[in-house]
């Protein structure tokens, strides 16, 4: 892959360019040291993938993956000292179109990168997800149409997907619902197990809502909003319950939309909706047309309000979705179709 690097300090900039260099799958075409630098640089040089510190002069690393994402897009990985005490900041880029976090490797005494094994695995994930590395990905197919299931009484559920971008959408989408509902909400957004956690409290923060850890053996509560938050896939058991599966070991999409939305088809009796909101790739396409043939309300973001438009036009394409809604009406057609109290 062509990578470029922002980052203000000298020191860290000669880490990632060893670690990048490590491989001769990778090329470092520029060295930028502060956002607007990067922003100079895309426009100039076109890469695949940027390595963007958070906290920068002249121009911060979420002001720059903003702008890049606008003017000059293309993939981002966050590269920053501490993602632990910067996930707020982390979130607001990977809401902007950053699609994963990582700490920055540090560079030893002598010459050694630690850290160096972790990005690679990161850069080397993104490359499969954009098509930039010689690895393939599985592709859930739809699964033939089931016969119709009558919808028993009880809570609906309310599912929604996300990747690029989704931070940000998922929290308008949440800001928008009322504290008093009668649906459970189940929350499937591609990040690493390391930031579920702060996730779940940021989208609790910017949304008011009750948003916690999927736990396995817990059920969706009507509500509270369940987070997927490992990296294998959560599904709803037979009985209902979350649990989390390896398989497909294939998918680096994890978690992914397809594997719970498959789920939820099959075990989830009340029915209710499911959302494919802003994403790269097609995760999510296939299980939200089982749930459309299972007779759930079934929604895309639009593209004029998605960051990337692929898995939303994915599942558009395959008639999977009923709505295709700006993201500021997707939480009014929820409360259409889902009673609530008042």
């Amino acid at each position: 892959m062509r990578i470029g690097i922002a980052n203000d300090l000298a020191l860290a900039r000669e880490a990632l360019r060893r670690a990048v260099v490590s491989t001769l799958e990778h090329q470092v075409v520029w060295l930028a040291n502060d956002g607007a630098a990067a922003l100079a640089a895309a426009l100039r040089e076109p890469v695949d993938l940027i390595l963007m510190d958070l906290i920068m002069p002249v121009v911060d690393g979420v002001e720059a993956t903003r702008r890049i994402m606008a003017e000059a897009p293309c993939a981002i990985l966050v590269v920053t000292a501490s993602v632990s005490r910067n996930v707020g900041k982390v979130y607001e880029a990977m809401g902007l179109g950053a699609l994963d976090a990582v700490d920055t490797p540090t560079l030893g005494a002598g010459g050694d990168v630690a850290g160096a094994a972790t990005l690679l695995a990161k850069i080397a994930t993104i490359g499969k997800l954009t098509g930039k590395s010689s690895g393939n990905y599985a592709v859930i197919r739809a699964a033939p149409t089931p016969a119709p299931v009558q919808p028993i009484p009880g809570t609906p559920l309310v599912a929604i997907g996300a990747s690029t971008g989704g931070p940000n959408a998922l929290a308008e989408v949440l800001g928008s619902l009322p504290r008093t509902w009668d649906a459970a909400m189940v929350v499937i957004q591609h990040v690493d197990v390391a930031f579920a956690s702060g996730l779940a409290r940021w989208l609790k923060e910017k949304s008011g809502l009750a948003v916690e850890i999927a736990e396995a053996g817990a059920r969706p509560e009507a509500g509270k909003v369940a987070l997927a938050a490992t990296n294998d896939h959560l599904v709803l058991d037979p009985s209902g319950r979350f649990a989390y599966i390896m398989e497909p070991k294939t998918l680096y999409f994890r978690p992914s939309l397809d594997i719970f939305f498959e789920s939820a088809a099959a075990h989830w009796r009340s029915g209710g909706a499911a959302v494919v909101l802003t994403g790269m790739g097609r995760d999510g396409a296939a299980g939200l047309l089982r749930l459309r043939h299972a007779g759930w309300l079934t929604i895309a973001q639009d593209e004029a309000t998605s960051v990337v438009w692929g898995m939303p036009r994915a599942a558009a394409e395959v008639g999977a979705a009923a709505l295709v809604l700006p993201i500021s009406r997707i939480g009014a057609a929820l409360l259409e179709n889902i009673p609530h109290r008042a």
